[in-house]
């Protein structure tokens, strides 16, 4: 078995056995495989895919790599829920801990901005105190004890994910479906859940822009971990404009706080009370989405979400004084609203323009060592289909820059399309990927 014979056997569009694909994996993190080859390699599975078997192989290669979490000791069926990312995603602050409220173990990792998409752990970090770098001992015994975490990756979970990602990155090869999903897949499998609930975004904010994108990937998602033994279901959903109304990282958090008030605004909740079903029918609680919906209704209807969220906080070190008044949160020193120019419908959102405007405010990272303002970010006051007057402030920017806002607020003009006739937002959910196949939500 050589490096040169197997680069060949996928560039011909032959499908690898395991032993192959664990060689290269293996043979690239021990050093013994150079980055030429692997950049070959990884070049034709990027030309020529994978064979769910293959991707299952690979995702098992790179998991291998490293430690994994036993999380048998909590006694019951942990589920975890992936997002793809987007502008204004804040679903899983709001989902995990309504699931936990109802009896379900939530041990999510998740991690930080990447490019226009807000990251979970920045978002969260917001709140004074809270500690997302959890040891794996701590993170087990909160699971055990409260019934949720969300925490930070470990290192040492999947370290051929973090190299080969880094060779990826300079490659043109990290929109390769089967390699983001064997680093997704890797890395989730290494946190130990018994079962996962994957929301796949699509559309002009998401990193999967077209439904075919979308579809390949939510089935690979799924393929893999129910072939790894897993119970697994996914979710298609719209990403053309933000989520909620909320961009940022304090902002979201002051959103989730509605949210788990039973404030939220319904696109969210619409796809957070869904994702709520899924993971209760499958940790036991319910014998259908339907019936788990109801009771995630219910308990966010008595306060139920809300209360496991401050005890996660606080048991991460969070100050729940944040949660109790979210005005403590620290506010921006300028504060700019975006008017409409004309009278009319808002027919369109630049949402991967949003998201980079978030950036540019301060919300996210333009350098992998910048420091975040925690204050920085968007409000939307109009979504599409709504509609404004002329001189209607359509959103607002939130930012401590005293340079460059001028510049920032044309860009935020030219990212909102208005016309006269009257429009329709796109359906929230578009999609139920599961083990028997893709299917029109309805």
């Amino acid at each position: 078995m050589t490096p040169y014979a197997i680069i060949m056997k996928k560039r011909d569009g032959e499908a690898l056995s395991p032993e192959e694909i664990i060689f290269m994996v293996d043979g690239y993190t021990k050093e013994t495989i150079p980055d030429y080859q692997m950049a070959a390699w990884m070049m034709a599975v990027f030309i020529q895919g994978m064979t769910p078997e293959e991707s299952t192989a690979l995702t098992q290669a790179m998991l291998d790599s490293g430690d994994s979490i036993d999380l048998s000791s909590i006694g019951k069926i942990t589920v975890d829920k992936h997002s793809t990312g987007g502008v204004g995603d804040k679903v899983s602050l709001i989902l995990a801990p309504l699931v936990a409220s109802l009896g379900v173990p939530v041990p999510m990792m998740s991690g930080r901005g990447l490019g226009h998409s807000g990251g979970t752990l920045d978002k969260l970090e917001a709140i004074p105190g809270y500690r997302v770098g959890l040891t794996e001992e701590e993170f087990i015994n909160q699971v055990k004890e409260i019934g949720v975490a969300i925490i930070g990756q470990t290192r040492s979970l999947a370290p051929a994910d973090a190299k080969m990602y880094a060779l990826r990155d300079v490659i043109a090869t990290v929109d390769s479906i089967p390699l983001i999903a064997g680093s997704i897949m890797s890395k989730k499998l290494a946190a130990g859940p018994n079962a996962f609930v994957f929301d796949v975004k699509t559309g002009n904010g998401a990193f999967m822009r077209t439904m075919e994108m979308a579809e390949e990937m939510a089935r690979t998602l799924v393929d893999i971990a129910i072939l790894s033994g897993r119970q697994a279901q996914a979710l298609i959903t719209d990403m053309d404009q933000p989520l909620g109304y909320y961009a940022g990282n304090a902002l979201e958090i002051y959103e989730t706080i509605q949210c788990l008030k039973g404030e939220g605004p319904e696109d969210l909740m619409t796809v957070i009370m869904e994702i709520a079903g899924m993971m209760l029918m499958m940790g036991g609680k319910a014998d259908s989405v339907e019936v788990g919906k109801s009771l995630a209704q219910t308990a966010l209807d008595e306060g139920k979400g809300l209360a496991k969220f401050k005890e996660m906080v606080a048991a991460q070190g969070g100050d729940t004084a944040y949660i109790d008044n979210p005005d403590l949160f620290p506010k921006a020193g300028t504060i700019v609203p975006v008017k409409a120019p004309r009278a009319g419908f808002i027919h369109g959102i630049d949402t991967l323009e949003m998201g980079m405007i978030c950036v540019a405010l301060g919300a996210g990272r333009e350098m992998a060592d910048d420091v975040l303002d925690m204050s920085a970010g968007i409000i939307f006051s109009k979504k599409v289909g709504d509609q404004v007057e002329e001189g209607e402030t359509m959103l607002t920017l939130f930012t401590n820059k005293k340079e460059g806002v001028d510049t920032i607020v044309n860009r935020a003009l030219a990212g909102i399309k208005i016309q006269d006739s009257p429009c329709q937002p796109n359906p929230i959910i578009y999609k139920v990927v599961n083990k028997d196949g893709i299917f029109d939500f309805s």
